[in-house]
């Protein structure tokens, strides 16, 4: 059976509103996707859906969202990200009464940097998630399993810079990723290795932003980093 994982939904509301409030008027949210289900068979990875819990948090958290800047959404084309992202959009729609555009899928926002989901799924079944973890970020996992953690991590980054510089006025970018995409943005640009601050929970997040034309990173664990 596996262990309950925390929902960390109000660190992400509190981080979104304590930067606004400060004055920040761009940014880019990546947070990982609401409580899920899981199924043995790793090919079916990509369509496990929210458990009923997941859905009440997702959809919690879109009528938390501050009425202003209004949510653009991004998702990994993951069945999990999709609906997570849905259930944000219409609980942000059913508090605040405004529409927003289509949630877009982006490829950045998957696990692009498994090369081979077998092998690195039975690695994780030997290791224990926190070994694995610590084995890829050490680079002691060939890349025909793994990408360059490093890399991964800078990919992500230069991706939400991206969309943060495309949005229009009064906009927040809201991208639902995974927690595998998170956790190298902790190790190499926040600098929280994993084994010391925890496993990233459901609906937890890393936000890039702009202010005074500097772009940092922050989440709840740490304050602001210059990129």
């Amino acid at each position: 059976m596996r262990p309950e994982e925390k929902i960390r939904n109000q660190e992400t509301i509190e981080t979104i509103t304590r930067l606004i409030n400060s004055g920040v008027e761009k940014m880019c949210v990546i947070m990982r996707h609401s409580d899920r289900f899981f199924h043995k068979d790793s090919s079916m990875e990509p369509f496990m859906g929210l458990t009923e819990k997941g859905k009440d948090f997702a959809m919690k958290l879109g009528t938390e969202l501050p009425k202003n800047p209004k949510p653009r959404l991004f998702s990994s084309p993951f069945g999990r990200c999709i609906e997570t992202a849905y259930l944000i959009d219409k609980g942000y729609i059913k508090e605040h009464n405004i529409f927003n555009t289509h949630n877009s899928m982006a490829i950045e926002l998957s696990p692009f940097y498994i090369t081979d989901i077998h092998k690195a799924i039975a690695m994780v079944n030997e290791l224990g998630n926190v070994n694995f973890l610590r084995k890829w970020f050490n680079n002691e996992i060939p890349e025909n399993i793994m990408q360059n953690p490093e890399i991964a991590a800078n990919t992500i980054v230069d991706f939400m810079i991206k969309q943060m510089n495309g949005l229009e006025r009064n906009e927040i970018a809201l991208c639902v990723s995974h927690d595998w995409n998170i956790f190298p943005l902790k190790e190499y640009k926040l600098g929280l290795p994993h084994e010391e601050y925890g496993t990233v929970g459901y609906l937890e997040s890393v936000v890039v932003f702009e202010k005074e034309k500097n772009i940092y990173i922050v989440n709840y664990q740490k304050e602001a980093s210059l990129l």
